[in-house]
């Protein structure tokens, strides 16, 4: 399959997305559009955006009998057609590791109303000009974890063809996903206080018990001042994030140095709470920690394992200057760039990932 130039990739798929469908004459189908996401670290982009925007201009001007909706909870109870969709950064060989050098779409359509995918649509796009810079809400997230619905939904889209089942993890939650989608809206429009009451009414409904439900009350009680429900719903990330034994947590270093740094343009530094929340909660529970740090696809990687280890260390020590106990029962350790998220060495907003700090639950010695 070729690589194609952005706009001829995103034709391709969608042709052979909507081109494998069997449709009665003269029938017309409601059509909602769950926002693409990258298919390795689940965050949506002002790419998948673009993808988004240009599906549904594909759909109005050539395939009239799809009505597409708007993704929220008053379409999904209808039961509609239900497309979802990855873009992924690939390396030479197709594969989602070392340097990025292309971009997969995956396009699925489901039938909520039989639970089945009943088409599929693939392309490749060429990375000239691609902007995978995070929306606001992925952004502006303090950690990164892969949760359930984020993962079904990627393997709804992955791995899968026409007549599969619909990720039960996916298709369980996807009336709350509607309703955090509505709430990341609001969030990025700049409506905190409406962000945060869909997000607590999200969080109240079935399945919403999410790691994105937590991010998004994070970030709404931090930009309404309130630090107490902030810390509150950063706690909870910290929770989930050692009950799967794995949370990456997004801190910012100066560039070439293992010293945290908050932006001028981030307002108050966050990372104090960060790593009081962190302190106390893991220093309640008897496992240890491993601290791993990682560094984007920049420079040689020699210097980058350097750089990912001292950085992990920093880390460490601040921790350990919280809770003494805890310091004794955490190891560091640095893997330089080579497990990157999203891999475009850009060394900027677009692959903040590619700098956490890992927080691993291990047995201790």
């Amino acid at each position: 399959m070729p690589t194609l130039p952005f706009d001829d990739a995103v034709r391709a798929a969608a042709t052979r997305l909507f081109g494998g469908v069997q449709l009665p004459p003269n029938a017309k189908f409601n059509l909602v559009i769950d926002p693409l996401i990258d298919g390795v670290s689940g965050q949506q982009s002002r790419a998948t955006r673009i993808v988004g925007t240009r599906l549904v201009k594909i759909v109005n001007d050539d395939y009239p009998a799809y009505v597409v909706q708007p993704f929220n909870t008053e379409s999904v109870n209808r039961g509609p057609l239900l497309l979802v969709g990855t873009f992924t950064g690939v390396n030479e060989e197709r594969k989602t590791e070392g340097k990025r050098q292309a971009y997969r779409i995956c396009l699925a359509l489901a039938d909520l109303k039989t639970g089945k995918l009943v088409s599929k649509g693939l392309a490749f796009a060429q990375a000239d000009g691609i902007d995978i810079t995070p929306l606001a809400t992925d952004q502006q997230a303090p950690a990164w974890m892969m949760d359930a619905a984020t993962a079904g939904y990627i393997r709804t889209c992955q791995g899968t063809r026409a007549g599969d089942s619909i990720h039960p993890d996916y298709i369980e939650r996807v009336m709350t996903s509607a309703k955090i989608s509505e709430a990341s809206d609001a969030f990025a429009e700049g409506k905190f206080e409406a962000a945060r009451t869909l997000y607590q009414q999200a969080l109240a409904a079935p399945g919403g018990d999410q790691f994105r439900t937590h991010t998004g009350l994070y970030l709404s009680n931090w930009q309404l001042r309130d630090d107490k429900a902030a810390a509150e719903a950063f706690g909870r990330i910290v929770d989930m994030g050692l009950d799967r034994k794995q949370l990456g947590v997004k801190f910012l270093f100066r560039p070439g140095t293992s010293a945290v740094w908050s932006s001028p343009s981030a307002g108050r530094a966050a990372y104090p709470m960060w790593l009081r929340e962190i302190a106390n909660r893991a220093a309640t529970r008897p496992a240890c920690l491993n601290l791993v740090g990682h560094a984007s696809a920049s420079g040689p990687e020699p210097v980058n394992e350097r750089l990912s280890l001292a950085r992990a260390e920093e880390i460490k020590r601040q921790l350990g200057r919280l809770s003494p106990a805890l310091g004794r029962r955490i190891n560091s350790e640095g893997v330089g760039s080579s497990q990157t998220l999203i891999g475009t060495g850009s060394d900027d907003l677009a692959d903040a990932l590619d700098r956490r700090v890992e927080f691993k639950v291990v047995d201790c010695p």
